[in-house]
């Protein structure tokens, strides 16, 4: 059995997310009662959607790790605890036996639920079922016990696709996502951020009433408020903060801040050719409830990178990145220096977006308490994860004696798995499934209430 899982991951780690969700899509296409050409034709445009979004994010990603970079060195930024990004975090997940085990309980899990209508989600983004293995690596790491970790990860499956029931009214009405959830645990877990925040921002007077969103910003600026020219605009500040002392500083700058530019056009054209795949697929899940006479939906399962090309999440995003590396400055107590993993901020924060109807204040205020708490979380967790990395084959950077990412290590759904094994063994995972059962409960005694909350629409 082990030498079936071991081949089953090498075999998705080879081929990679663009290449499996092409083939994943097909096939529930197939099953969902499409004709096979459409259901091809489905799976091909979405795996050229996704190789589009990944190659966008690349270039931002890579802005972004230089800009820090130089402004890391500029305002002497010291901590002992680095950044090293998400690829450290992936190490661990498939560094442990639970990495092996991690696609057939997610699998299963999502199974179980469906069948007895706890979920609609069928979440075929089983790349990222890394973050399952994440928690379930971790928890293994700090107990020594393979089943605790097992089991771990089939509640983080769980907790995923709570989260992207919980969510996909929303996400499906902002992002215009018809039939669509996002059970990302590097996104999803910011919505109680988002409305603790919305809470606090509406008890202030004047604060309340400002509308900072994309189409008001484009309103008062005219073409200085179009999503391209204010990614321009933010990308040469953020390379003048980076690159002001600079060798070619000004051709530094303006690099900067015309690929800022192209990632704000660019990311939300691939998610359009994304929509051209799922349209067929939504429709063949829709046809294939109604055919069964049953109200019931089906939501597909998707990477929350859909969703970053929105003009508030990117922009909201580009503006915390200098404002995030100041806050790792001035936190009493914080001991993590910011790099790698900026990039990840977009996905961290796209499913404010919903909630604040694109309000870029309010979503980088969310973004400061979620990420402002992450740098404590990133610092108590940073031991284990750094020797998880390690046991894993992570190679360490030079100079570095810590490191986390922004992707798992700063999350709160990590940090409570971890914590409460590390107190309590079992009893931690009991009442991590308790939690879980209870709030899944009083979803469904009132999905339309928690779905409001959450950023979707108080009227159908």
């Amino acid at each position: 059995m082990e030498v079936f899982l071991a081949t089953l991951k090498s075999v998705i780690d080879n081929l990679g997310a663009t290449v499996v969700l092409p083939i994943i899509i097909f096939f529930v296409g197939l099953i969902l009662g499409a004709k096979p050409g459409k259901a091809f034709r489905a799976g091909v445009t979405i795996g050229i959607a996704f190789i589009g979004i990944n190659l966008v994010i690349g270039l931002m990603w890579g802005t972004l790790s230089d800009v820090a970079q130089a402004m890391v060195t500029n305002w002497n930024i010291n901590r002992d605890i680095v950044d090293v990004g998400w690829p450290s975090a992936a190490a661990i997940a498939f560094g442990t036996d639970v990495g092996l085990w991690v696609i057939p309980i997610a699998i299963l899990v999502n199974i179980v639920l469906l069948l007895v209508r706890a979920t609609k989600t069928l979440n075929v983004d089983i790349w990222n079922y890394w973050h399952f293995a994440f928690i379930g690596s971790m928890v293994y790491a700090v107990s020594g016990n393979l089943i605790y970790g097992l089991v771990a990860s089939a509640i983080a499956s769980a907790m995923a696709l709570f989260l992207g029931d919980w969510t996909a009214k929303a996400v499906q009405s902002f992002y215009n996502l018809p039939g669509i959830s996002i059970p990302h645990l590097t996104t999803a877990p910011g919505v109680p951020f988002a409305i603790v925040t919305n809470w606090i921002l509406d008890k202030i007077p004047g604060v309340k009433d400002w509308q900072v969103d994309p189409d008001t910003i484009q309103k008062k600026f005219g073409v200085f408020g179009e999503p391209t020219i204010l990614g321009l605009v933010i990308g040469l500040v953020l390379g003048a903060l980076g690159y002001y002392n600079a060798e070619a500083a000004a051709v530094k700058i303006l690099q900067t801040g015309i690929n800022l530019a192209a990632v704000m056009l660019l990311l939300p054209r691939m998610v359009q050719i994304l929509m051209e795949g799922l349209i067929p697929v939504s429709e063949a899940a829709r046809d294939f409830m109604k055919k069964r006479a049953t109200d019931r939906e089906i939501y597909i399962g998707l990477d929350s990178a859909i969703l970053i090309g929105h003009p508030a999440a990117i922009s909201s995003s580009l503006l915390l990145v200098p404002i995030i590396i100041l806050l790792s400055m001035i936190l009493p107590g914080n001991r993590v220096i910011l790099f790698a993993d900026l990039a990840i901020i977009p996905f961290v924060v796209a499913l404010f977006a919903p909630l604040m109807k694109g309000n870029i204040f309010r979503m980088m205020v969310a973004g400061i308490l979620e990420l402002g708490v992450g740098f404590y979380i990133a610092t108590a967790m940073s031991p284990l994860f750094t020797n998880a990395a390690q046991n894993a084959g992570f190679s360490m950077p030079e100079g570095a004696s810590l490191i986390t990412s922004i992707g798992d290590g700063f999350l709160w759904p990590q940090f409570l798995f971890t914590k409460l094994v590390e107190f309590l063994g079992i009893i931690g995972l009991v009442i991590v499934l308790a939690i879980l059962v209870l709030a899944w409960f009083l979803y469904l005694k009132n999905p339309k209430a928690w779905e409001v909350a959450a950023g979707a629409p108080s009227e159908e």
